[in-house]
């Protein structure tokens, strides 16, 4: 996997983005992105700075190219998350006091991700996908998930070595919100055997391939109530309004 930043996970890089005069240090709003891989940014822009000039300034610390997949996310007093918008202001936009904490994410799947340019792009949807898998984001059957888990295992753990690796070495990765023994075991075996000898960009690219057959690819998913007052799962996709109950697709409403 491609290295990205500077220093450690929870490094800081500053970035000031106008250098200050004396008249303008009162104008200036501290601000923290959190970029995919748990590493942060903190930042000092102005009151009038738009969105964009934010995501402009993220996408320049990585060297994207491809940013039109990608989008600036808050969450509100409410706990409400929300996509910064690009043409306002930052300031105008945030109801939570300062310093202003925001998420670096992907806003847009690519129906196709093979069809990617950039490896740093696929790189950056697999640190995603790892994300919507770990917080049940991704609903998906147990053989895909031990398909996907494999995947994370083979990327960045790579090749099994039993001289190494001791018999739980699974369980040292917290891949799902609920990781049951039976499905460790299953990744333990794709990983051993069908992954073997993958280097890193392709098990990132087998997990892009596999996820995006799903049909939570790209969703994010609201808890609600039928009317039988079941479970179920609301989300919105570039296809339609789907919903569903567990981790199958009941209904889909196309544009």
């Amino acid at each position: 996997a491609l290295l990205l930043c500077d220093a450690g996970p929870r490094a800081m890089k500053m970035l000031r983005f106008r250098s200050p005069s004396i008249s303008s240090l009162a104008q200036e709003v501290r601000c923290t992105v959190r970029l995919l891989d748990d590493s942060e940014i903190a930042c000092s822009i102005q009151r009038d700075t738009k969105g964009q000039f934010l995501l402009d300034h993220v996408c320049n610390h990585y060297s994207l190219l491809e940013k039109d997949y990608f989008g600036i996310r808050y969450v509100d007093p409410e706990k409400q998350r929300h996509w910064l918008d690009p043409s306002k202001p930052v300031v105008k936009q945030m109801k939570c006091q300062q310093p202003y904490t925001m998420c670096f994410r992907v806003k847009f799947y690519p129906q196709e991700p093979i069809k990617i340019k950039e490896e740093l792009t696929r790189y950056l949807l697999y640190l995603q996908l790892k994300r919507d898998v770990y917080h049940g984001r991704l609903l998906c059957p147990f053989a895909d998930a031990a398909y996907l888990g494999a995947c994370i295992v083979q990327a960045e753990l790579g090749d099994y070595d039993p001289e190494e690796h001791p018999a739980d070495y699974i369980s040292d990765f917290k891949l799902f919100p609920k990781q049951s023994l039976k499905l460790e075991r299953k990744i333990m075996e794709i990983h051993q055997n069908e992954l073997r000898g993958q280097c890193p960009a392709l098990a990132e690219l087998n997990l892009l391939q596999r996820a995006h057959t799903l049909d939570t690819y790209g969703v994010d998913p609201h808890p609600c109530k039928d009317f039988t007052g079941s479970t179920a799962f609301l989300g919105f996709t570039a296809r339609g309004f789907v919903v569903f109950q567990g981790n199958k697709r009941i209904q889909l409403l196309k544009w």
